[in-house]
């Protein structure tokens, strides 16, 4: 199980996320994402990012279906615990210490990218480096899954949060374009009765396929043609 070097990455943010974390033994389920089992359970096995990876239960479960995995976090303290967890089931995952966007893979590097409920942050309100990266990694032919919590901005705020700092789901559909195809999209109920975030009871799923041949978009933005 092999970890990639630190990437550069705020210090800040990885100091909050560790903190989250050290407060808990364990702060998630322990098991995949229900959304992430039945969109990829039927596919064939390539190579897999998984964003934000936290304590690794997404990255374990892709690994022992064969798929080679890169799974990053901005916390050092769940990738050792997502390491454990590897081990404990006998499989290998690359594990990159870093956020998305100090990650910079290479274009087209994965056939399958994860991002189950990703704590995006935007720079202001127009950046779409984060959408974009979410993009640019797909190879041709492969796949983009995000999930994310259905919440409304009412919700959002009464528990500490703007969802206008974070990118969702909508964010993302928004720039795919006629070299994508949008598999699903839509609101589909969740049921989870332990870990952090067991309290949402809905999720928005995006899925969507990249064409299996590249172009040169407008405005010369990568794109791709089915």
């Amino acid at each position: 199980m092999a970890h990639l070097p630190p990437a550069e990455l705020d210090p800040a943010t990885a100091a909050e996320w560790d903190g989250r974390y050290a407060e808990a033994e364990k702060l998630w389920s322990g098991t995949p994402n229900g959304a992430l089992v039945a969109e990829v359970a039927d596919l064939t096995p390539g190579r897999a990012l998984d964003v934000g990876c936290g304590e690794g239960a997404d990255a374990v479960w892709l690994a022992g279906r064969g798929w080679d995995v890169t799974a990053l976090d901005v916390s050092r303290v769940a990738l050792d615990r997502a390491a454990r967890h590897a081990e404990q089931a006998g499989v290998a995952v690359t594990w990159l210490h870093a956020g998305l966007l100090d990650a910079r893979f290479p274009s087209g590097a994965f056939d399958l990218v994860s991002a189950q409920y990703p704590a995006l942050r935007r720079t202001s309100p127009d950046d779409d480096a984060a959408e974009r990266a979410l993009l640019a990694a797909v190879a041709p032919g492969g796949m983009l899954l995000v999930v994310h919590h259905a919440v409304d901005d009412d919700a959002a705020r009464t528990a500490g949060f703007d969802l206008a700092e974070y990118v969702l789901p909508a964010d993302v559909a928004r720039l795919l374009g006629d070299g994508w195809e949008v598999e699903v999209d839509e609101r589909r109920p969740r049921d989870l009765s332990t870990g952090a975030g067991s309290h949402h009871t809905e999720d928005v799923v995006l899925r969507a396929r990249r064409g299996a041949t590249t172009r040169r978009g407008s405005g010369g933005r990568s794109g791709t043609s089915a």
